[in-house]
């Protein structure tokens, strides 16, 4: 079977292709840019083709016939007449979002669904399961959505007994799944166009419960959800000791560790003790406080809670160095800004100077006027830390002068073509 992958450089659908083609399928597909993504992919042998016009596609379609066209949730809500999805439509070619096709290779390869999902910390939580496991020589299957450094972003393992999937509630899709276990990392109100209120947010995530076997989530997720703990759901408490012996920068990722040890814990009957020790030794993964240089780290933040999660990170590294702390941040959709513009507040405090580039723009409401660092850049407590900038040679040399004068330098922001993060390999290879 022959599965076309539109947007394929995403970080959901490009592991998915790989778990395809190593399950058995025949992937191609296209993407709107080149990226790291897209060049990964094709040196794992996927043919990946730049530009999504309908002659494209009837080209590919014309030489070797697509089966299975498989769409991110974004596609159509940023062009519903996507000339791929209108052509696989006429040719009644079989259409999908991502989630269908997943729930087709963990049904046909008998696996059991372990579902990390929550507002923030789903990536790093999910790679710390599969590191554990790979760690405890545990055959796995799993979906990252970044890159990691111990395997592809996403692999199918033949004789695996689960599949740790990293579950995003964008566009609802982790409702569509039924997890054996699923992990819930915390829980802030997020996609505001999808959830218009904070009651729908919650009701979305206390369904997914419902629809999970067993679920273990934090308490103070499970009072906000007026939930309880029960034989279905393990309630895990962030004051619990074992939680600051685990050696990880910041608190956030840590409490990400011990949920990651006990989800896995839970399922294959190991001692929680004896997995602090794996995480000790965990490699990290793409821009999750990523060390680019000597100094200077790139970090996937884009709510107040990743802001100040990444920020407790960074104090910890340059409190430990001995230096002071540059931020440079991207904030990540413009549509995003109007919901959280008020709770910035204190977000980077502790930083000594920050840098405010322009937002990465993706899935926009084209009625919302952008929201530019100047206007954002008031609602902090303490503006006069930030100045805006641009992804120029300017910021560069200004980047370059923190760390001659022996500053840590933070990256915040957006991943994918044109991001703050490619902007900055670019110039700083890892």
């Amino acid at each position: 079977m022959h599965v076309y992958f539109s947007g394929i450089g995403g970080h959901a659908i490009g592991p998915l292709a790989l778990i395809a083609k190593q399950a058995g399928y025949d992937v191609s597909g296209s993407d709107k840019q080149q990226s790291l993504e897209t060049d990964m992919l094709q040196q794992q042998g996927v043919a990946v083709h730049i530009g999504q016009t309908a002659e494209q596609i009837a080209a590919i379609h014309a030489k070797y016939p697509i089966d299975w066209f498989v769409y991110s949730s974004a596609l159509p809500r940023e062009n519903p007449r996507h000339p791929e999805l209108v052509f696989a439509k006429e040719q009644n070619i079989k259409h999908s979002r991502r989630d269908e096709l997943l729930n087709r290779i963990i049904e046909d390869h008998n696996l059991k669904l372990i579902a990390i999902a929550g507002t923030h910390g789903k990536t790093t939580t999910t790679a710390m399961a599969v590191w554990i496991c790979k760690q405890l020589g545990i055959p796995v299957s799993y979906s990252i959505g970044a890159r990691v450094s111990f395997g592809p972003m996403g692999e199918y393992t033949p004789g695996s007994e689960y599949f740790i999937y990293e579950c995003d509630e964008f566009d609802r899709n982790f409702l569509a799944f039924h997890p054996y276990a699923s992990a819930i990392t915390g829980i802030a109100w997020d996609h505001h166009e999808i959830f218009p209120t904070r009651e729908n947010y919650y009701d979305a995530f206390r369904t997914f419960i419902n629809q999970s076997q067993h679920t273990l989530a934090w308490n103070r997720d499970l009072t906000a959800l007026g939930l309880e703990a029960g034989s279905h759901i393990r309630s895990l408490d962030p004051a619990e000791p074992a939680i600051k012996t685990i050696q990880q920068y910041g608190v956030f990722n840590r409490e990400d560790a011990w949920l990651a040890i006990q989800t896995i814990a839970f399922c294959t009957g190991q001692d929680p003790a004896n997995l602090i020790t794996h995480l000790s030794s965990f490699s990290g993964l793409s821009q999750r406080m990523e060390r680019l240089a000597p100094n200077l780290y790139t970090n996937y933040a884009h709510t107040p809670e990743k802001i100040r999660g990444g920020m407790s990170a960074a104090l910890e590294i340059a409190k430990e160095a001995g230096k002071p702390l540059t931020v440079i941040y991207e904030p990540l959709t413009n549509r995003r800004q109007y919901f959280i513009k008020d709770e910035y507040k204190d977000c980077f405090e502790g930083a000594q100077k920050l840098y405010w580039v322009p937002t990465y723009l993706a899935r926009e409401d084209p009625n919302q006027p952008v929201l530019t660092p100047a206007e954002l850049i008031p609602h902090l407590n303490d503006p006069s830390i930030a100045e805006p900038a641009a992804l120029d040679d300017k910021l560069l040399a200004n980047i370059r002068e923190h760390l001659h004068n022996g500053a840590i330098v933070v990256a915040m922001g957006a991943a994918g073509g044109g991001s703050l993060d490619e902007w900055l390999r670019q110039h700083f290879q890892p």
